[in-house]
């Protein structure tokens, strides 16, 4: 297949970076074969249709003062994924490092597995939706709730861990370049930042309408009001 003119600037000007990162892997996988080959394949797993940026969203949308937070992440991840996948992905038509030609690509992926995969290469999907839930998550933590910020610090440590680490895995079984991790990143900040405004600008609208029954069931709702005792 020949590749677009955006494909191929891609695989040239990130070619001396993306060889490099993807032969780090290649010697992380030698040295620790077959210790991390499950670790990425759980995280390819939990990462696959953002399952993970999905479940938490459901959890957080049962409760009050997390529901900010669940539609938020909700909503970033989905408009991300319409970056990524619906847009960009098949524009680019960037085919994955196995599929590229190159041995060493073709040699390292045969070597943690030969994970065959249908969709295009640019940008990854998973740090896509890894980076739109992570970020929704700590801007509706950090700026949703105001004065209580600096209470939620300590969620940026495990966002910014499971962005890296998303990345990694799909390094380490080679169906990404290490160039289509950072196009997802930069996909998935996109999705966050936009899903943050427009659930902002929602959320305005339920409070100037809150005596309606409907939007004071959203604002209040809450599900452990069905476990409290009645008086």
């Amino acid at each position: 297949m020949e590749l677009t003119a955006f494909a191929q600037w891609l695989n040239t000007a990130f070619a001396g970076f993306d060889h490099a990162i993807l032969e780090f892997f290649h010697k992380l996988a030698v040295v620790a074969d077959p210790v991390l080959n499950p670790l990425s394949m759980f995280f390819a797993f939990i990462g696959d249709g953002a399952m993970a940026c999905f479940v938490l969203a459901a959890i957080l949308l049962f409760f009050s003062k997390t529901r900010k937070s669940g539609i938020c992440i909700a909503i970033s991840v989905g408009l991300a994924a319409l970056v990524t996948n619906v847009t960009v992905k098949p524009i680019v038509a960037r085919p994955r490092p196995y599929a590229s030609g190159v041995a060493d690509f073709v040699e390292w992926w045969d070597f943690v597995g030969g994970h065959v995969h249908s969709e295009f290469s640019f940008p990854s999907g998973h740090p896509t939706s890894a980076m739109a839930g992570a970020l929704a998550l700590c801007l509706c933590l950090c700026l949703f709730n105001g004065k209580s910020n600096k209470k939620y610090r300590w969620v940026l440590i495990p966002s910014v861990l499971y962005v890296v680490l998303m990345g990694a895995s799909r390094n380490y079984i080679m169906v990404h370049y290490p160039s289509d991790i950072l196009g997802g990143i930069i996909a998935g900040a996109i999705g966050a930042i936009a899903g943050f405004i427009l659930v902002h600008f929602v959320y305005k609208m339920l409070e100037w309408n809150r005596e309606n029954k409907i939007c004071a069931f959203l604002l209040n709702a809450d599900i452990r009001n069905l476990f409290k005792k009645k008086a």
